[in-house]
């Protein structure tokens, strides 16, 4: 089972000098942004509202640009910051997600002398004994790691990721400038109090720091997805990876959200959508093990359509306990049924304040009632907008006190996925999709409890 874990105990974080360092640049960006849309606001309603639309376009640009720039100056946590705000599609200005869309597979890489030094470090060997070819430029650089295109001596393709030599130290030092940065966020704003999510999510950032972890998720995905032809998992060599180090089958397709090259390939991006929601579902409601990160730089298309899924960094296996709740929560969602709600709420381990059920209702409905009961494929603005004026106040007057991380991975996951949906105008149906995984599932509950 996968679970959360600690840095080892040898990663060593950078100097007092460079973590400060690190911590003042974030919180002068973060300062310049929030001021800039205070200011807007405070015009807007004390002033004048005319072209405040323009006004807040243009800022979303410059502090989109302003986030790039220090993501890559700083790389490590925050270009992952920056990748899952890129996934937003479905609820964020297009200045946000084509900005930072480009921290998906475009980082600036690192150079190829220190690559091979650790990749000759962690193999053991020179890197002539042990690939027959390496190509010098990486066909991918991202926010740990880049990815190089290479040949194995008994002539394979392969793809080999290697992490950044000293990014672990770097990535725990900025987990604690970003609750800082949350602590002050939510004195300011008390309706923007990130902390126990960021606590929650954060806990899993190790295991992408792990690759032997990565090759484990990604053949157990393999495994269960063994009789879909529509899914692809590149297989994984074992004898060339490591901690640091993940060596294996080089899938090519074209990116997830490349509309003009799935059209090239006569590729239907609505059935794209349709089939990357039937995937996800499968493994979080049959099988209780998912992928937790799928970014557009994580999934790939060939024609047909079939999906590549990359990196398995973050993956998830949940207890039966937890599935079989997650289950009947889903279920009951679908179904409109509110006490069966509230119970599986409970089961899955929510915990409000006084225990009233008015949040963990609205919370219902956010996850996945709305969407259900107006068919819309993903979470548009107007959803969101609705939602972001009543929760506030009822999580003020009901606080949940308890949050099972699991479930902020599922959602961090459908999160990614509405914004995918958006990008490639999905037209599907969640009712007619969700519906028939969980009667059956649901049923072999009922099955296993009677026998």
């Amino acid at each position: 089972m996968t679970t959360s874990f600690e840095f080892p105990a040898d990663v060593a974080e950078p100097r007092w000098h460079v973590r400060t360092a690190r911590l003042v640049i974030v919180l002068v960006m973060a300062a310049r942004i929030y001021v800039r849309y205070k200011s807007i606001q405070f015009w807007s309603r004390f002033v004048s509202d005319r072209h405040k639309a323009a006004r807040y376009r243009r800022q979303d640009l410059r502090a989109a640009r302003a986030l790039y720039r220090t993501s890559l100056r700083l790389e490590g946590l925050l270009i992952k910051a920056g990748q899952f705000i890129a996934t937003r599609a479905d609820i964020l200005p297009p200045e946000w997600v084509d900005t930072l869309s480009a921290l998906h597979d475009r980082v600036p890489p690192r150079p190829f002398e220190l690559i091979r030094a650790a990749v000759e470090h962690e193999l053991g060997a020179p890197l002539a004994a042990r690939f027959a070819e390496f190509d010098r430029d990486p066909i991918a650089a991202a926010s740990l790691a880049q990815v190089h295109a290479a040949r194995t001596l008994d002539g394979r393709r392969c793809a080999v990721k290697v992490q950044y030599p000293k990014i672990e130290g770097i990535v725990r030092a900025d987990l604690r400038n970003l609750m800082l940065t949350l602590r002050i966020l939510a004195w300011l704003e008390r309706d923007f109090d990130f902390r126990v999510v960021a606590r929650e999510i954060l806990k899993y950032i190790p295991m992408e720091l792990d690759f032997l972890n990565e090759a484990r998720n990604a053949e157990t995905v393999r495994r269960n997805f063994a009789a879909r032809a529509d899914l692809v998992i590149p297989r994984i060599y074992d004898e060339l990876t490591t901690r640091r180090v993940l060596t294996m089958e080089l899938v090519e397709g074209v990116k997830v959200t490349d509309l003009e090259g799935l059209a090239r390939e006569g590729i239907d991006r609505r059935a794209v959508a349709q089939k990357l929601t039937e995937i996800f579902t499968e493994m979080i409601l049959r099988d209780g093990f998912f992928h937790a990160d799928p970014h557009p730089g994580n999934i790939l298309v060939q024609p047909g359509p079939r999906i590549v899924l990359l990196d398995f960094g973050l993956a998830k296996d949940f207890p039966k306990a937890f599935r079989d709740a997650f289950v009947r929560l889903t279920f009951a969602i679908l179904t409109a049924n509110r006490e069966a709600i509230l119970s599986a709420f409970h089961d899955l381990g929510f915990r409000t304040r006084d225990g009233s059920p008015e949040t963990l209702l609205m919370l219902a409905n956010l996850f996945l009632g709305n969407s259900v009961r107006r068919n819309r494929a993903y979470a548009d603005k107007d959803l969101i907008e609705e939602f972001s004026n009543d929760l506030p106040a009822v999580l003020r007057a009901n606080p949940i006190v308890e949050v099972p991380a699991d479930v902020l991975l599922i959602n961090r996951v459908m999160g990614m996925l509405s914004g995918l949906g958006k990008t490639l105008d999905s037209q599907v149906n969640l009712f007619a999709t969700l519906m028939p995984y969980a009667q059956d599932l649901m049923t072999a509950q009922a099955t296993a409890a009677d026998g």
